[in-house]
């Protein structure tokens, strides 16, 4: 569905004008929620004992290995012909079902996938990391080696930078799934890099790290000394369990906040030295084309983003009756650290209300945000808006796109659109303000 809809200029994205104006739409106590319906006498389920109350159930270990209830057979990751190969619909992509999101941890199952030779399925008890260049030592790590460092697990997102990319010449997919499903957000397992170049020692020379992956793209990327000795890592656990392979098993390069192209999978090898390597990632491809026609590379930490998640597409309010009261829920996530409010809006970015954070709220990490909202059965433009600890605010479609135009791809965070038409029907949209 495309559809364009105007709004009146913004003239500042500063924290002080977002309340001048005050929305009509109220926050009301959860407290005030209405009861649940009356009791259906009839309801079969009420009054009749069911099958699994009155058979005996399988054994615990009747799945090894364990799996999602076959009732949840449709929370699935997807791909698209849009982001395929021509042809044989070869998936170099799949995306995470944000509208079944339930916290801030993605399912290892349902974590977002890209590749760049499709998924490497390498041997544990054949892998091995290299580490050599402007280091004192150089060094062969194997897996058992890499894992009597001393470890530590992080919360943080991991969000492909061309996330929302399809959407910049307008909505192309009416679905969450697909307008922002390049992302997810796990607990990660492993050795902080700096652990191990304390121990190996770093030239004062190196200003530089190039990262290597072992599959067949050899997927490689420049990092500046800076972040390798703030807070990368080296991680080989995921969710409690050891990395998916499509995770980059048996251990991949974390980098958190930035973009996941650079959290190089399969990882076999890192380099130390004096100047980027300018690799063909970060060259021909993932870069910033400005509007001077000088292109950014070295694009790294990802701006404070939000969505709104329920309603969606995928979750309509059409089942609702007016006065019933409803939760807003969504997202939201800053790659320059902590996520300080959310603000909602109701008429496309007019009017704000602020929206509260619920559950943890981590650095580098989703934060879940919700508003109490009495439906009234009346069309909405509903958005979302997040600011963080940096002092930074997401922006409106125009104010990005003055700034990187129309035809870059990556790091796209501008405020997006749902329209919530009277019937309770969601659809993508985008507002120009």
């Amino acid at each position: 569905m495309d559809k364009t809809f105007k709004t009146e200029e913004s003239t500042s994205v500063s924290r002080r004008d977002f309340f001048k104006k005050t929305a009509s739409i109220s926050a009301v106590a959860a407290a005030s929620l209405l009861a649940p319906a009356a009791l259906n006498a009839d309801d079969p389920a009420i009054m009749h004992h069911t099958k699994w109350g009155t058979t005996l159930g399988d054994e615990c270990n009747y799945h090894p290995y364990g799996v999602p209830s076959k009732y949840e057979h449709n929370i699935v990751r997807r791909t698209s012909a849009l982001m395929s190969s021509a042809g044989d619909m070869h998936a170099a992509i799949s995306m995470t079902p944000l509208y079944a999101q339930k916290g801030i941890i993605t399912p290892s199952g349902l974590h977002f996938t890209r590749t760049h030779n499709g998924v490497a399925h390498v041997d544990p008890n054949e892998w091995r990391l290299m580490i050599h260049g402007l280091v004192e030592k150089t060094i062969v790590l194997t897996l058992d080696q890499l894992k009597k460092y001393p470890n530590e697990s992080v919360i943080h997102f991991l969000e492909c930078p061309s996330n929302g990319a399809a959407e910049w010449k307008g909505p192309q997919f009416n679905s969450v799934q697909f307008v922002r499903g390049m992302m997810s957000c796990s607990e990660w397992t492993g050795v902080r890099l700096k652990t191990i170049l304390d121990d190996l020692g770093l030239k004062p020379t190196a200003k530089w790290m190039l990262a290597e992956g072992s599959d067949g793209s050899e997927m490689s990327r420049t990092v500046p000394v800076e972040k390798v000795l703030d807070d990368a890592m080296i991680v080989w656990g995921q969710n409690g369990e050891a990395l998916r392979d499509e995770q980059g098993y048996p251990a991949r390069l974390f980098l958190p906040g930035w973009e996941a192209n650079l959290c190089v999978k399969w990882l076999k090898r890192l380099e130390f030295g004096d100047k980027p390597w300018y690799a063909k990632e970060e060259t021909s491809k993932y870069t910033a084309l400005t509007a001077s026609g000088k292109a950014i590379q070295h694009f790294y930490a990802l701006e404070t983003n939000s969505i709104i998640i329920a309603p969606c597409p995928e979750k309509p309010w059409t089942d609702l009756k007016k006065g019933e009261m409803i939760e807003i829920e969504g997202l939201a996530w800053s790659g320059y650290g902590t996520v300080r409010g959310v603000d909602i809006s109701f008429d496309g970015g007019k009017n704000w209300v602020e929206a509260s954070l619920k559950g943890l709220v981590l650095p580098k990490s989703w934060t879940k945000f919700s508003y109490m909202y009495k439906y009234e059965g009346k069309p909405l433009l509903l958005q979302s808006r997040s600011y963080d600890d940096s002092g930074d605010v997401q922006p409106t479609v125009n104010q990005e796109k003055t700034v990187v135009g129309v035809e870059g791809v990556y790091h796209r965070n501008a405020i997006h659109t749902w329209e919530v038409t009277a019937k309770g029907e969601v659809n993508n949209v985008q507002v120009r303000s």
